[in-house]
């Protein structure tokens, strides 16, 4: 039974849009990218970052590559303005990185701005007053005019003071709460901000259109953005700027469609640090753009150092979810997917052209600095093909395909048992106790060869329900002449299905390790596994191991 009242939500109207472009578009080349951790991020947590953690969260946005980077709203508070002025006077802001500061239409704190703004070689001053017709009625209780009237004095407000500044001023607008605005509006007041400012090919201007809250379905934002750009005077020298949030929780869709209508710059935090819901995650837009083969102009080859510092200064988790950086995004757990993976990876070392084909992963985790190692994990969801993959990349046993399955069941049966996911430590645990440490009826115990013109004949000792036994046999080579010396006085009757070898640790110390399938009348296949530093012998352990468990 709906219990919401009706009419107390409506939807959002669609935009008049006559022959819209962006759904034809194509994203070619990255945006003009601004970090807002530094304000945005800090204004939305619970522990707001102290100095320490501040420098070292700008030097990380350094190193990713950012060059517009907005250090805080410096007029608001002391550690907003010590903030700023420690980037000035330990020269911390490199010469092609452009700081931004926040500040309301206000001379005092315009002049406190600047202030800290002294000695900055390139700085954008962004500028704000929210437009949105609940705003205006609700909150201010002011008309269109006044809302312009408050845009226009602050505009001139940073005329006055960027006059006596020492350095590069621009200018950033944003009409806060756009998507909540009239678009009539909100081009009128962005126009005659732009015509104040006396916008120029030398004078350009950065018209920020944020989605201060998410109230509509993507396409809807793009058709704002695209309907913007029809009507903003002077486009060619208006920089358009989204700033999304995610209440909708569609904020890199949104982004990604507004970059298609026409937007040249994209305002967003890593992880989506923010208010509510949280900023548009940059981490996010960069690496869907490195998986389309568009250079993003952000360094993120190490996102574990990344999500490391953002944590550290946040004091906010990462869910092992999020994309491209969380624990799990690497992991696969389905037996269908491990399978696939385990393929893919293969077929990628295998081939010449370097393009990316692996199932399930649409970047390779090594571009962004994980490993291979994390990308299969275990549990009782897992299939066949995933324990063979970490047997063979953690402990190099490269088992034949005819014996995943059998293994397979083995660890299943133990994670069913535990409920839980297994270490590759555990499942080398069950491998052993499956192969090497069995009850045994039968035990080999050493064995001789020679060679007669291609036939081997072998002397073999072993020992048989406690009885010691030595028998000979010849064959057409050492495992066919041993199975032939068995079969002198061993009572059950098989054949040798498959065989494969290979060796196993470094070249120093190397160890050779056999796989040897057997089948009876009564056993379809069973699998037995010797390892030595004679293959031979390794062989031979191998076979008296698949007898061990199949007639056990």
């Amino acid at each position: 039974m709906n219990h919401i009242p009706k009419g107390k939500y409506k939807p959002y109207p669609k935009i008049d849009l006559p022959n819209r472009r962006w759904p034809d578009n194509t994203i070619t080349e990255a945006p003009r990218w601004c970090s807002v951790d530094l304000r945005d991020g800090n204004q939305a947590l619970i522990n707001p970052m102290d100095m320490d953690k501040k420098l070292e969260l700008f030097a990380l946005l350094l190193k990713l590559g950012f060059k517009e980077i907005e250090v805080g709203f410096p007029s608001a508070s002391k550690i907003e303005y010590d903030f700023l002025r420690r980037l000035v006077d330990d020269k911390l802001i490199p010469d092609d990185v452009t700081v931004q500061v926040l500040v309301q239409a206000r001379e005092h704190l315009i002049e406190k701005t600047f202030e800290a703004l002294r000695g900055v070689k390139k700085a954008t001053v962004h500028l704000y007053n929210s437009t949105s017709v609940a705003q205006r009625k609700i909150v201010f209780s002011k008309s269109q005019e006044e809302i312009i009237g408050l845009a226009l004095d602050g505009v001139d407000l940073v005329k006055k003071y960027e006059a006596n500044h020492e350095g590069t001023i621009f200018l950033e607008y944003s009409p806060e709460s756009f998507t909540g605005t009239e678009l009539e509006f909100a081009a009128r007041i962005s126009n005659e901000v732009t015509a104040r400012w006396g916008i120029s090919d030398e004078r350009q201007v950065i018209i920020n259109l944020p989605a201060t809250v998410e109230m509509a379905t993507p396409n809807i934002y793009a058709d704002q953005i695209e309907w913007m750009s029809r009507h903003l005077d002077n486009r060619e020298n208006v920089i358009i700027s989204t700033h999304t949030h995610n209440d909708r929780g569609t904020s890199i869709a949104a982004t990604e469609l507004a970059l298609l209508a026409g937007a040249d710059r994209v305002e967003g935090t890593l992880l989506s640090n923010g208010e509510r819901t949280g900023n548009v995650d940059i981490i996010t837009l960069a690496l869907n753009m490195t998986s389309q083969g568009i250079y993003s102009g952000l360094d993120f080859s190490d996102v574990n150092e990344v999500v490391a510092v953002v944590e550290k200064v946040t004091e906010l988790p990462t869910h092992p979810r999020h994309p491209y950086v969380g624990e799990l995004v690497y992991t696969a757990f389905s037996g269908s997917h491990q399978d696939a993976i385990n393929k893919g990876l293969a077929y990628q070392q295998a081939k010449e052209n370097p393009f990316w084909e692996v199932p399930y992963l649409p970047i390779d985790p090594a571009d962004v600095g994980r490993t291979y190692e994390s990308i299969i994990r275990i549990n009782s969801q897992s299939g066949k093909g995933g324990v063979a993959y970490i047997l063979e990349k953690n402990y190099g046993y490269h088992l034949p395909k005819a014996m995943h399955p059998e293994i397979g069941r083995a660890v299943q049966a133990l994670s069913d048992e535990k409920g839980r996911e297994l270490s590759p430590e555990e499942i080398l645990e069950v491998f052993k106790n499956t192969y090497f440490q069995i009850k045994e009826h039968i035990s080999f115990k050493d064995v001789s060869l020679t060679s007669d013109n291609g036939r081997s004949k072998c002397t073999l000792n072993y020992t048989h329900n406690d009885k010691e036994i030595v028998s000979q046999g010849a064959g057409n080579g050492p495992i066919d002449a041993c199975k032939n010396a068995l079969m002198q006085e061993y009572e059950n009757d098989f054949t040798v299905k498959s065989y494969s070898e290979h060796s196993c640790g470094d070249k120093s110390s190397a160890k050779a390790v056999a796989y040897i399938e057997i089948q009876s009348k009564e056993i379809l296949s069973c699998f037995g596994v010797g390892a030595d530093n004679d293959i031979t012998v390794a062989s031979i352990k191998a076979m008296f191991c698949a007898l061990n468990r199949a007639f056990s």
